[in-house]
């Protein structure tokens, strides 16, 4: 693991990856990283047609992201200062493998082998799940237009690949903590006791590992 924090949230669309990814670098004094998600001209054409605009979709994510953790790499994480993001770089290939055919998706997966072969890998990751109900509940109370025509059925295909994926991560990263929370469970946009239970999980993390230093001068409380 390295020794500057670098966390990442994860988890299928309407989970709360943005909302607990803020949280946390409020409450450590973490840089944010948030993916670009509106800012993609493709989305709103995908959730209407999966199959004609899945690799425009990926591709436009893919190398936005890879900018993206370049710049984190050079401004923050190469002087010391930690980072929180609200995904990993692996979902490229979750949504990629749900959504491409075997043609597009070789030729994506060897980009995606080039762009990521230098980027800067996360040490601690928090994954949320949470029913379907849940999803598509909170998805339809955060009123993003382009997410109005997104398919029940494609959501819970989605939440089974995120489980397979993390569970692979896990078994090939022992060295990397995965720290779970189920999104039934705890509400921790509205139940503040939620989300300092979340909070006391990954200051535990933290303080277990390389970097206890690092933490005490970040404002953790």
């Amino acid at each position: 693991m390295g020794e500057i924090p670098f966390i990442t949230v994860e988890g299928p669309i309407g989970v709360g990856k943005t909302s607990l990814a803020k949280a946390i670098s409020e409450q450590f004094q973490f840089a944010l990283l948030k993916e670009i998600v509106d800012e993609n001209p493709f989305l709103g054409k995908f959730y209407e047609n999966i199959e004609e605009w899945s690799f425009q979709t990926e591709m436009f994510f893919l190398c936005n992201r890879f900018k993206q953790l370049g710049d984190i790499n050079t401004h923050y994480l190469s002087k010391n200062k930690a980072v929180v993001a609200d995904y990993h770089i692996f979902k490229n290939l979750i949504f990629a493998q749900r959504t491409l055919n075997s043609e597009e998706y070789n030729k994506y997966y060897k980009i995606y082998q080039i762009l990521t072969k230098d980027m800067p890998k996360p040490n601690v990751i928090i994954y949320l799940n949470a029913s379907l109900d849940t999803l598509l509940n909170r998805i339809k109370l955060r009123g993003r237009e382009v997410e109005k025509n997104i398919s029940p059925l494609y959501l819970k295909q989605l939440s089974l690949d995120y489980e397979q994926t993390i569970a692979l991560f896990e078994k090939e990263h022992p060295e990397i903590p995965v720290l779970r929370f189920n999104g039934d469970d705890l509400d921790f946009i509205k139940n503040e006791h939620d989300l300092e239970f979340i909070i006391g999980k990954l200051s535990s993390a933290l303080k277990s590992a390389s970097w206890t230093n690092t933490l005490r001068t970040g404002g953790c409380s």
